[in-house]
Order: C-alpha cells, then structure tokens, then sequence
C-alpha cells in the first residue's frame, strides 16, 4: 500500500514509522530482523531502508603509491526492501539517490522494485562522495531530487528512456522527498529551499518527510511555510533521539541541524552514557506527544540500526 494510502486509511488514528540502515557489507540481514521484531509490535504502516553509495579508499599500492578503489561499505538495500516485506508483511520504502546512478542505471533500479512489488520509494539527491567537497552527478545521471522525481513519475505514465518500446508498462510508485525544518545546507536561504521544495511537489512528489529536528517550534513553522506556498502533500515529521553526547557536536556539523539550549544544557550535565540516553529518550517524547497532540497523523524515526530506545519511545506514545 501506498504512504498516503496509509495516512488516509489511519481515519486520525496515530501511526508510527521508523528508518533503518541496511547492515554493513561481510553482516547477515538477520541484526536488521532483530531491529525490526521489537518495533513491529507497534504496527508501523511502512519501514524506510536507506541506500549507501559508493565511497572512494585509499590503498597502498606496495610501490610508494595510493591505489584509488571504490567500495559500498552497505550495500543490500533492494534486498532488504523486499525481505522486510516478505517476512513482516510490512511495506517497505527505498531510498533512492541521485548521487552514483545514471539515468539508466535509474531506471532499472526501479523496474526491480516494481517487480518486487514495492510501491513507494524516497527519492534523494544524496550527498557528495567522501573527500569530495561538492556533489557531482554521474555523466548522464541527475543532479537534482526534483529531476529524479520527474524520471519517476515518467515511468508511472509508461515512459521509459528506450522511445522504441512498445505496449511499455506504466509503474505505480508513491513518491516521497526531504524536506529540512532548518533549511538544506546548501540552500542560500530558508525561502528558497522552500521553492526547491515546492519544485519537487510540482514534479510529482506525493509526500514530505523530514530531516531530523529537535525544536518542534522549527518544523511547525516549516508547515507553515509549505501551506502559505500552496504545498498540500502530507509532511512526515522525522525525530531522532539522543544518544550520545558526542551527538552534540557531530549532529549539528553533520546535519546543520540545531539542538535546544536545554537539551544541550541536560545532557552535558549527565554523569554517563546511560543517563545521556534517557535524556534524548524523554525529549524525543515530549517531541512526539506534541505533535500528534497538533494533529499530525504519523511521526517517522530514526533509529540508526538501534532499536531499544525507539521501542521506549512508542511504548510511551502510541
């Protein structure tokens, strides 16, 4: 079924979703079982597998020099895609990047999908490759989600990159995108990310879900920006607990995403791991009951691959 399938079938009736990784090459799938058993118990609608491109290592070469190779250091997604379907009956969401696909490379990625029976996807520039300052595209790949998102709804109209195909088959995917509370790092301003967004909508985007925040005022404002520019789709809020407080520095460098004076002010007080880690606990809570209390139909996670905290969380929310 369908994302917003799911929201509209939910009648207000809290729904509750979650993200994972998939494992890291040389695992089994079964620490993805593990992590998603204790949350199935909460009937989440649809899970979210992230897709991890390739990174560039350097290895000596044993002559003086650096061999440059490239590795997927998680590799799996498509597979997990469709395990999590088949052993949960839980629909699954694929991310699906810009970044390391072309055009074809696109397309065939989503032929797989479809005949896995997988009906809804995350369509994502991705970020840049490691070592790499800026994102560059693949030679006739897409340098922009809102592209990516176009080649997507082409195939719903049975439009395929081949023009010679006949009788071609029309796909039926439910498209989500990102959205950022806090204004996309590259952005130049928080108005005009709002019209990247808006662009993505244009091009057939059916839904919104966001990056991390941990300021409810922030994203509640994000709405209201969407709605005064027209955007009508449904926005997925995306929560992330904290669990550490090397997150306090690392989150906001690697996300751009700010924390609140008071959670950073409760988890430096924190005499050890654990206490940080209910602390991130209890105000990702509050984060939540919050917003389902203003009338958002589902609150998305994070978990990182991690699942106790998150079962925590919906014990004491849904």
């Amino acid at each position: 079924m369908k994302v917003t399938e799911h929201i509209k079938k939910a009648d207000g009736k809290a729904l509750f979703s979650f993200e994972i990784l998939p494992p890291l090459k040389g695992q089994n799938i079964q620490s993805i079982f593990d992590a998603i058993a204790p949350l199935a118990d909460f009937k989440p609608p649809f899970i979210d597998v992230t897709y991890h491109r390739e990174e560039y290592e350097y290895k000596d070469a044993g002559n003086g020099l650096l061999e440059k190779k490239i590795v997927k250091k998680r590799p799996g997604t498509v597979g997990i895609c469709s395990a999590i379907q088949n052993k949960f009956k839980i629909d699954a969401v694929p991310h699906i990047l810009c970044g390391g696909f072309t055009k074809e490379d696109t397309e065939n990625f989503l032929i797989d999908l479809d005949f896995l029976g997988i009906e809804n996807v995350v369509a994502l520039r991705g970020d840049a490759v490691k070592n790499e300052i800026y994102f560059k595209p693949e030679k006739n790949g897409h340098k922009y989600a809102s592209e990516l998102v176009t080649q997507i709804q082409q195939l719903n109209r049975g439009i395929y990159l081949d023009e010679d195909l006949q009788n071609s088959t029309q796909t039926d995917f439910c498209i989500g995108v990102a959205g950022y509370p806090e204004k996309h790092i590259e952005a130049p301003n928080f108005d005009s990310d709002i019209q990247f967004l808006k662009q993505k909508i244009a091009q057939g985007a059916d839904y919104i879900i966001t990056q991390m925040f941990f300021d409810n005022e922030k994203f509640f404002e994000f709405v209201r920006k969407c709605r005064n520019e027209g955007i009508t789709v449904p926005i997925i809020p995306g929560l992330k607990p904290l669990t550490a407080k090397s997150q306090l520095n690392m989150i906001p460098h690697r996300f751009k995403v700010d924390l609140p004076d008071a959670l950073v002010i409760e988890t430096l007080k924190a005499s050890n791991a654990d206490a940080v880690k209910a602390i991130g606990t209890e105000w990702c809570i509050a984060q939540s009951k919050e917003l389902l209390q203003k009338g958002f139909p589902i609150v998305h996670y994070y978990s990182m691959g991690k699942s106790d905290n998150i079962v925590q969380i919906a014990k004491e929310v849904f």
